[in-house]
């Protein structure tokens, strides 16, 4: 039987967000399309993929066996996309670049800035997310992640790695006591769902009886809730061209040398097949080395 990628493409939409509504938004199509096109599927196949109700779409066993295949068949389309553009070695177009918020909001966009007026014909567009984008399947074409990744069609272009300090706005700190310690802070720090990112796991392990004064999702409003006053956060000590002046003091307390902040630039290499990749890449590259400590 021919099964089109088209088809098989639309399958795995509906099966990765576990609706019809949600492959449509995805694939940016419309649900009867979606519902239509799965529905033909299924009759070509002789079987139903999804079983419907108010739920969402859940897969039926036969079903479950085919995502498997049909996701690697997406990461071979992907790479034939990069592949067939990366024939081009003009390094114009855009290049998606995916990081966390923080790294996004005061790392790339300001860099995204300047290469507007320093290589015009190159664009940067940034996904800012917690989540890791699959770059296998060609959801970004770069990424900067806190992490190393393990797979192996992932490579670690360069990595960047710096020391942590605890910082406070000045008001904070002047109304801290001659001494104190951890504990005697008031912890500004992530919310569910992200409560499992660091440094929020550590400060729960060094202090006995952990409750932040304030949580987000947000990492803005994490940011502009130290800088009002409300306490105290772990950032890492380092300084890059793009960096903001805060009005902040870092307190003098060790954290250890197992607190570290972390950076990897990621890529397929499929991706770098492309000119226009390995020249943000190079960029990238270029900027993490010229990082320094605080």
């Amino acid at each position: 039987m021919d099964i089109q990628w088209d088809d098989l493409r639309l399958f795995l939409a509906v099966a990765e967000t576990g609706s019809f509504s949600g492959a449509a938004r995805a694939l940016g199509v419309g649900q009867p399309t979606v519902s239509r096109r799965v529905a033909e599927l299924e009759e070509a196949l002789g079987h139903p993929l999804f079983l419907r109700g108010v739920q969402g779409a859940q897969l039926t066993a036969s079903a479950e066996q085919l995502v498997p295949a049909a996701r690697r068949m997406a990461e071979a389309a992907s790479e034939v996309a990069q592949l067939a553009g990366g024939e081009a070695q003009d390094p114009g177009g855009l290049v998606r670049v995916a990081a966390p918020p923080g790294v996004a909001w005061d790392f790339l966009t300001p860099l995204a800035a300047e290469l507007r007026h320093r290589q015009p014909g190159l664009r940067m567009e940034v996904l800012a997310s917690i989540a890791y984008l699959d770059l296998s399947r060609g959801d970004a074409d770069l990424a900067l992640r806190a992490r190393a990744p393990n797979q192996r069609d992932l490579s670690v272009l360069a990595e960047h790695s710096a020391g942590v300090g605890v910082y406070v706005s000045r008001s904070y700190a002047e109304r801290l006591p001659a001494e104190y310690t951890l504990a005697d802070l008031d912890w500004v720090t992530w919310a569910p769902p992200f409560h499992e990112l660091a440094p929020r796991p550590q400060l729960e392990a060094m202090i006995p009886g952990f409750a932040p004064a304030f949580t987000s999702d947000n990492y803005l409003a994490l940011v502009r809730a130290v800088e009002e006053g409300l306490g105290a956060m772990i950032f890492a000590d380092v300084r890059h061209r793009f960096s903001r002046q805060r009005d902040l003091v870092r307190l003098p307390l060790a954290l250890g040398l197992e607190h570290r902040a972390q950076v990897f630039l990621v890529s397929t290499k499929s991706a770098l097949a492309s000119a226009r990749v390995r020249a943000m890449a190079e960029v990238l590259i270029a900027e993490l080395a010229a990082i320094e400590p605080i």
